[in-house]
């Protein structure tokens, strides 16, 4: 490390403190800090049962908006009291249901006739994916960082329970008896080191809604990253779009989907068990970053949005359970080429002139895509007439680091129409690279984004054996909240900084020579990213246990390789984890902020809890006073950890 480097490095990180400080005085009061763009970040959308009307949540101005169908005119925008991630109208369609997401979550019920608020239900931390039943008597909704979901009496205005998920709940639906609510974990749950015999993968939650217990649907291993789910209307199956990853072999290549395959898993709900994983790629052409995914009403198409592709998926509901997709478009991982079909893929493709689809609804046949990025709605009419424009389209060419490869997208002329929210975005830095990051489409055949493996800029809870440390030795992800601010990168320091580690990224991951304005971009979006408040809080403070777990942080001597603000010393260490292949005995000492979110621990993911670490692995307590410390006080302790900052 030179002179210069360092110099410069306590720059950066002085200024680091100082901000993250301030936002640690805010966040002890409860706060959460606003987005300052004047974005609308449309993220989630319902459309009324006759098609004459869109709800659109848009989560960076903290409005839903009415938009008046099929002419597309903003009809009204109504203010709610947090970012709305999740829509829901109710059967009668007198009563918009709002998740608006905080620590503090609250559910906001808008009066439709009225064009006003009629009250609001707190629930839990992060809430998304508000789910109403026919009946119109309960809802359902996901409490992502708290992992339950909470159902509310809607008639009596008031929450009844709290029912248990897994990892980070993102999305459900229920069947359309009211009997099974199925409910999306984003994440594996499970440690993830070389000695681990069990399955590394995600689970989907099903929750029977009248004694609320719950079983658990494992996905096919190495699964992460889910965002959306559906129940078919005949409620036999669920599907849930997620990735797939090749995280067992070594990462020497981005083609064939050899890192990660972008796919859909079909449930049957009655068997509890997944049927089918059918990959939405085709041989040389990924559809980076699925989203959401919807039936049509009649149950005659399934759509999905590629959020990093910028595209609508579309297949008839019969192909994607036919035979031919069962027997050839199902990843074999591991194994080159990963798909049977060699390209043979029965999705269309419906490009979309707006950035980052998210959610979908369907307003008869017309599916409508949040386009995130870019303030505006995407229209696809799935049987209308084909433009003949887009019929003879010209071939989209991909960059690659060997130059311009000409590559024609698998799509169909579907007619798409663009609904302007408001005026094009005008983007700052920061928004530029928060796209870049989401952006499958800047990687070699579009297989995957920066997102893939930090999704949301955190971790995707596998390991992964990069090459850029020799191999055989796979590395936990780690979490890119202030990786700018922590140097080194990576947890054998290979990367002298964060903005090394994002050229390297694009460079061996993506394997995309890029220009370098998108890497300062991504960098600037990176410094950018916000420690979301831990779900072990109180009120915003720390409970009386994480209380004592302060004092015994101190006392043990815990602040010395993790002192305040930053919650790491910025050095390499030996603490005695060094396996067979690894580089070398020392690991960069991670931050602790928000290392509620980033399990499983240590460099190679070998302890699935804080507890683990401290109980099993002694982390931190061999010698000295540690070694004499009782279970209660590490109890304590990791309480106090898992509520930084």
């Amino acid at each position: 490390m030179t002179r210069k480097w360092h110099r410069k490095s306590v720059v950066a990180i002085g200024a680091s403190i100082l901000a993250l400080a301030a936002l640690h005085a805010g966040w002890c009061r409860g706060e959460t800090r606003e987005r300052h763009a004047p974005y609308l970040g449309p993220c989630a959308l319902a459309a009324s049962s006759d098609g004459r009307t869109l709800y659109v949540a848009c989560a960076d101005a903290r409005q839903v908006l009415r938009v008046e169908l099929p002419e597309g005119r903003v009809a009204q925008h109504i203010d709610v009291p947090a970012p709305p991630f999740g829509l829901a109208l109710a059967p009668d369609q007198a009563t918009l249901i709002v998740a608006c997401q905080s620590p503090r979550s609250t559910v906001v019920l808008l009066d439709l006739p009225a064009g006003k608020t009629r009250g609001s239900i707190q629930v839990g931390h992060g809430a998304t994916s508000p789910v109403v039943s026919a009946d119109g008597e309960r809802l359902y909704v996901c409490n992502r960082f708290d992992n339950d979901v909470s159902v509310i009496d809607l008639a009596g205005g008031r929450q009844v329970a709290r029912v248990r998920a897994v990892r980070e709940p993102v999305a459900a639906d229920l069947t359309p008896d009211g009997r099974q609510l199925l409910v999306a974990n984003h994440l594996p749950n499970t440690r993830n080191d070389q000695d681990f015999e069990g399955e590394i993968a995600p689970v989907v939650t099903l929750i029977d809604t009248l004694s609320f217990e719950t079983a658990e649907i494992p996905l096919r291993r190495g699964a992460n990253s889910l965002r959306g789910l559906c129940v078919s209307p005949d409620g036999r199956h669920a599907l849930v779009t997620h990735l797939l990853a090749n995280f067992e072999m070594v990462p020497f290549r981005v083609d064939t989907g050899w890192i990660d395959v972008n796919v859909v898993s079909i449930i049957d709900i009655a068997r509890r068990q997944v049927i089918s994983t059918i990959g939405m790629d085709s041989y040389d052409l990924g559809a980076g970053n699925p989203w959401d995914v919807k039936c049509s009403g009649d149950g005659s198409w399934v759509c999905v949005s590629s959020s990093g592709t910028h595209q609508l998926c579309v297949i008839p509901r019969a192909e994607l359970f036919g035979d031919f997709a069962h027997r050839t478009m199902q990843p074999m991982m591991a194994v080159w080429p990963i798909y049977l079909s060699l390209g043979e893929s029965l999705w269309r493709r419906v490009p979309l002139a707006g950035k980052g689809p998210r959610g979908l609804a369907f307003a008869g046949s017309t599916v409508y895509a949040a386009e995130y990025f870019s303030d505006t709605v995407a229209a696809v009419d799935l049987d209308g007439p084909l433009r003949s424009e887009l019929a003879v389209r010209p071939a989209k060419l991909t960059s690659t680091a060997e130059g311009d490869v000409s590559r024609r997208d698998p799509y169909e002329g579907y007619a798409v129409r663009t609904i302007a929210l408001g005026p094009p975005p005008r983007m700052s830095l920061e928004r530029q690279g928060e796209m870049l990051f989401n952006d499958a489409t800047i990687c070699y055949e579009h297989w995957l984004s920066c997102a893939s493996c930090h999704p949301d800029g955190r971790a995707d809870g596998l390991n992964w054996d990069l090459m850029n440390d020799s191999q055989g030795n796979p590395k936990n992800t780690k979490s890119m909240l202030l990786s700018h601010a922590t140097p080194p990168s990576m947890a054998e320091g290979v990367r002298a900084t964060a903005e090394v580690a994002v050229r390297a990224g694009i460079k061996h991951i993506l394997f995309a020579d890029r220009p370098e304005a998108e890497s300062v971009a991504i960098d600037a979006y990176l410094r950018a990213l916000e420690p979301v408040p831990s779900p072990y809080l109180v009120g915003g403070r720390l409970s009386p246990a994480a209380e004592r777990g302060r004092e015994q942080f101190n006392r043990l001597g815990c602040d010395r390789c993790h002192p305040a603000p930053l919650y790491t010393d910025l050095k390499m260490h030996d603490v005695g984890t060094r396996r067979i292949h690894d580089y070398t005995n020392r690991f960069d000492t991670p931050t602790l902020v928000e290392v509620w979110r980033t399990a499983p621990y240590l460099h190679d993911g070998r302890y699935a809890t804080i507890r683990d670490l401290l109980i099993q692995g002694r982390h931190g307590l061999v010698g000295g006073r540690g070694s004499q410390a009782t279970e209660q006080e590490i109890d304590d302790l990791a309480e106090y950890v898992l509520s930084l900052p």
